[in-house]
C-alpha cells in the first residue's frame, strides 16, 4: 500500500469538507474519485498530492496520512501554467531531464524520451512549429494540455489528474485512455467522463456527505454495486424501524401495568442500547423503470432519405446519404464537429430544406425536436408572472399527438420558454389539464423538487433549462424524438436520469451526442459522419460494439471482414421463415412465380448454412487431437485439480484463430480459409434474397 489516510478530516475556510474519512492507494491501482460538484473531490486530490494538509487531531493519534515509502507524485491542475515565459521546448526539456543523472543528458534514453514527447505533442492536436511558442501564448485549454504532456513525460509514481479529458478531442481522449491503461504506476483521477472512467479505473471512490466510500471495479460496476448497497441498507433500516415500532407498542401497552412494568423498562433499555441504522440517502439520479409510450405508434418506417444532400449552399453540400429509420430504433449520430450532424437533424425536422434528394416522414409520425441552442432561448413576448392558466402565443405552443393528428402535420415541440414564469408554472401552463400533484410528480422525475419548482425559468442554468424542455417534450408524447446534444451542460445524475427515460421510451429516437457513455446506454445503432467526402456509415449495433470492432480492425483482426450493413442484413435474414409446403387456396400465376423464386433463394440459403456448419465442425475436429493430448496429460498429473475443464488446458478456437499465421498448422489454415469462403457464400445468398425482397415490397 503506497498511501493510506486514516480518520482524516479536511477543512476549507473554517468549513469541514471531509470528516473522519479513510482512503488508500494500493500498488499500481487506477482509482477514480466521483461525487457531486462541491463534495470535496478536488480537495481530496490536493491532500494526496501533498498540497493540502489534513486537520490536526490530537484526540486521535492513530489518524493521519501514512506512506509506505518515498515516492513521487505529479498532479494535473485545472489552472494556467506558472511559467508563461518558457517556450514549450524548454518546458518539455525540463520535464524530461527532471530527476535524471547527468549522463542521461547524452544517452539514447533521452533521445527515445524526446521522440515520445514529439508523438504526444502532435497527438494532442499541436503543430510541430508550436514547440517554439511561449506557454503564455496558448489558450487556457491548450496550456492544460501542455501541462498534461509534461506530467506524462515525468512518469510519477502516483499520477493525480483533475478532469484530464477537458479540452481534448475524441481522438486525444482515446489515446489517453490507452496510455493510462498501460501505465504501470498508480493513477488517481477526477473526471465527469463516465466512459473514460470505465476504460481506465479499476476502483472507484465516491465522495458523499463528507465521507469517502470505496467500490471495486469501473464506473458501471460502481453504479451496480451502489444500487445493490442502497437496496440492502434500505431493507435493513425498514426492518429495524418495524422492530422499534413493535417494541414501542409493547412498552406503551405494559408500562402502566404493575406486573409488566419491569418488562416494559427492560424493553426500553434495549431500545436505548440499540445501534440505530441510518436511513440511506436516495440516489441523486431518478432511475425510471416504467414504459413511456407515445400517444400513437406511427407507421413501421419512421424516416426515409433517398440520395439526400444536406447543407446550406447547393454548390457545396455537406453530405449525401440514403437511410431508413424503423419504428422503435434509437440511432445515435457520431463524428467530428463540422461533418453535418446537426445539419442533418435540422433537415429531418424540417428546419432546413434539402439541397437535393428526398426526405420524408412516415404516416402518423409526431416529431419532436430539441437542439443545442433553443433550450436557452426565451420568448420575445413573455406571459404575465405568477399565472398558471395563461395562454401562450400560438406560434410557440407545442403540438400534442392529438393536435398533430388533426392537422396532418408532424408534431414539433418548441423549447422556447417565457422568462418570468417559474418552473412549475411554465410546465403547468403547457399542460393545464394536469392536477398540481401530477405536475409535481412529473417534474420530480426530471430532478425538479422542493425549492427548484419555484425557481424562475430565466434563472435556471443551461442544464436545468434543457431538463425542463425535455420534460415538456416527453409529456407531449411524440413518437419520434430528434435530439441534438440533449445532455450538454448536465451533471451526471441528470444524464443518468435521461438515460433511464430514453431506455424506457418506446418510440423512435435520432440523436447527436459526444457523450460516449450516454451513447452506449441509449443507442442501439449508429450513424458515423466522417470528415471530407467520406460517406456516412451505418453501424447496426451499440457504441460499445462499435468501439470493440474499431479496435479489432486497427489490430488487423481477420474476423472483422464484413461491412456493418452486411452484418445487420445477416442478423435479420437468418430469421427468414421457410416457405410453406402447401397452400389451401389457389394463387395467381405471378404470385406463384414469385413464390418459386423465393423458394429457390431459401434452398440456396439452407445449403449455404449447412456448408458453414460442416466447415465449422471440420475445423473443430482438426483441433480436437491437440485438445485430447493436453487433457489426457492433465488427467494423469497429480498436481491438477480433479474438476479441471478443457478450457483450463487449451485455448478456445477463437483464441487459436487470433494467434499469428506462422504459428498455425497449415491444414488448419486451409480449413479456416474454407470456412471463410463458406461464410462469404452465405452472405451473398442472403443479399440475393434481400434484393428480391426489395423488388416486391
Amino acid at each position: 500500500m503506497l498511501l493510506e489516510i486514516r480518520d482524516g478530516t479536511v477543512s476549507r475556510g473554517g468549513k469541514t469538507v471531509l470528516e473522519r474519512f479513510s482512503f488508500d492507494i494500493k500498488g499500481t491501482e487506477h482509482a477514480a474519485i466521483v461525487g457531486r460538484n462541491g463534495a470535496g473531490k478536488t480537495t481530496l486530490l490536493e491532500v494526496i498530492a501533498g498540497t493540502r494538509e489534513l486537520d490536526a487531531d490530537e484526540k486521535n493519534p492513530g489518524s493521519g496520512l501514512f506512506r509506505s515509502r518515498a515516492f513521487t507524485v505529479g498532479m494535473l491542475h485545472q489552472t494556467a501554467v506558472s511559467d508563461p515565459e518558457l517556450t514549450v521546448e524548454e518546458a518539455m526539456r525540463t520535464a524530461i531531464l527532471s530527476g535524471k543523472p547527468e549522463d542521461f543528458r547524452w544517452s539514447e534514453e533521452r533521445f527515445a524520451e524526446e521522440q515520445r514527447y514529439d508523438k504526444m505533442f502532435t497527438r494532442f492536436g499541436f503543430a510541430k512549429e508550436d514547440k517554439q511558442k511561449k506557454l503564455g501564448a496558448f489558450s487556457g485549454g491548450e496550456q492544460i494540455k501542455i501541462a498534461l504532456i509534461r506530467l506524462l513525460l515525468a512518469e510519477p509514481d502516483v499520477l493525480v489528474l483533475d478532469e484530464p479529458t477537458n479540452h481534448l478531442d475524441l481522438a486525444a481522449v482515446e489515446w489517453l485512455e490507452q496510455y493510462l491503461r498501460e501505465y504501470r504506476k498508480a493513477v488517481v483521477m477526477v473526471s465527469h467522463d463516465r466512459y473514460f472512467i470505465d476504460q481506465v479505473a479499476d476502483v472507484v471512490w465516491e465522495v458523499t456527505h463528507g465521507r469517502v466510500v470505496r467500490y471495486p471495479g469501473n464506473y458501471t460496476q460502481y453504479r451496480a454495486a451502489k444500487a445493490a448497497r442502497y437496496k440492502r441498507q434500505l431493507a435493513a433500516w425498514r426492518r429495524q424501524q418495524e422492530e422499534i415500532a413493535r417494541q414501542d407498542e409493547l412498552i406503551e401497552k405494559f408500562r402502566h401495568k404493575p406486573k409488566k412494568a419491569k418488562f416494559a423498562r427492560s424493553r426500553k433499555k434495549m431500545l436505548e442500547r440499540m445501534t440505530r441504522i441510518e436511513k440511506p440517502d436516495m440516489d441523486d439520479a431518478v432511475i425510471h423503470t416504467g414504459e413511456i409510450l407515445p400517444a400513437r405508434p406511427g407507421s413501421k418506417w419512421v424516416l426515409e432519405c433517398e440520395h439526400l444532400k444536406i447543407g446550406y449552399e447547393k454548390s457545396q453540400p455537406v453530405k449525401e446519404l440514403s437511410f431508413r429509420l424503423r419504428r422503435g430504433q434509437k440511432v445515435g449520430i457520431i463524428g467530428p464537429n463540422g461533418t453535418g450532424k446537426s445539419t442533418f437533424l435540422k433537415t429531418v425536422a424540417g428546419l432546413l430544406q434539402p439541397l437535393a434528394g428526398k426526405v420524408s416522414l412516415g404516416a402518423h409520425i409526431d416529431l419532436a425536436y430539441f437542439d443545442q441552442m433553443t433550450a436557452g432561448k426565451v420568448l420575445e413576448e413573455t406571459a404575465a408572472a405568477g399565472s398558471t392558466g395563461i395562454e401562450l402565443p400560438t406560434d410557440t405552443a407545442e403540438f400534442s399527438g392529438a393536435d398533430a393528428a388533426a392537422s396532418g402535420s408532424p408534431a414539433r415541440v418548441s423549447s422556447k420558454m417565457p422568462e418570468r414564469l417559474n418552473v412549475i408554472e411554465y410546465f403547468h401552463s403547457r399542460f393545464p389539464s394536469l392536477t398540481g400533484k401530477e405536475v409535481r410528480t412529473i417534474l420530480a422525475g426530471f430532478l425538479f423538487t422542493g425549492r427548484d419548482l419555484g425557481t424562475p425559468v430565466d434563472s435556471l442554468s443551461g442544464g436545468e433549462k434543457s431538463r425542463l424542455v425535455l420534460a415538456t417534450l416527453l409529456q407531449s408524447r411524440p413518437n419520434f424524438l430528434v435530439l441534438d446534444e440533449p445532455t450538454n451542460n448536465m451533471d451526471i445524475p441528470a444524464k443518468e436520469t435521461l438515460e433511464s427515460l430514453f431506455r424506457e421510451y418506446k418510440g423512435t429516437i435520432l440523436f447527436v451526442s459526444h457523450d460516449r457513455y450516454f451513447l452506449s446506454e441509449v443507442a442501439d445503432a449508429l450513424l458515423i459522419f466522417e470528415q471530407g467526402d467520406q460517406p456516412v456509415m451505418y453501424h447496426p449495433f451499440g457504441y460499445r460494439h462499435y468501439e470493440e470492432r474499431r479496435r479489432r480492425e486497427m489490430n488487423g483482426d481477420p474476423a472483422v471482414t464484413r461491412t456493418a450493413e452486411d452484418e445487420r442484413l445477416i442478423a435479420d435474414l437468418r430469421a427468414v421463415p421457410k416457405g410453406e409446403s402447401h397452400r389451401l387456396r389457389e394463387i395467381p400465376t405471378e404470385e406463384a412465380a414469385l413464390d418459386w423464386r423465393f423458394h429457390l433463394c431459401r434452398m440456396e440459403i439452407d445449403q449455404a448454412e449447412e456448408r458453414v456448419q460442416q466447415e465449422e465442425e471440420a475445423l473443430g475436429e482438426m483441433m480436437e487431437p491437440a485438445w485430447n493430448t493436453e487433457v489426457s496429460y492433465a488427467e494423469d498429473s497429480d498436481n491438477i485439480e480433479p474438476d479441471i475443464t478443457l478450457n483450463d488446458v487449451h485455448p478456445t478456437i477463437a483464441e487459436y484463430l487470433e494467434t499469428p499465421s506462422s504459428e498455425k498448422d497449415p491444414r488448419i489454415l486451409a480449413q479456416q480459409k474454407r470456412l471463410e469462403d463458406a461464410n462469404q457464400k452465405l452472405t451473398e445468398t442472403l443479399l440475393v434474397w434481400y434484393d428480391l425482397w426489395l423488388e416486391t415490397h
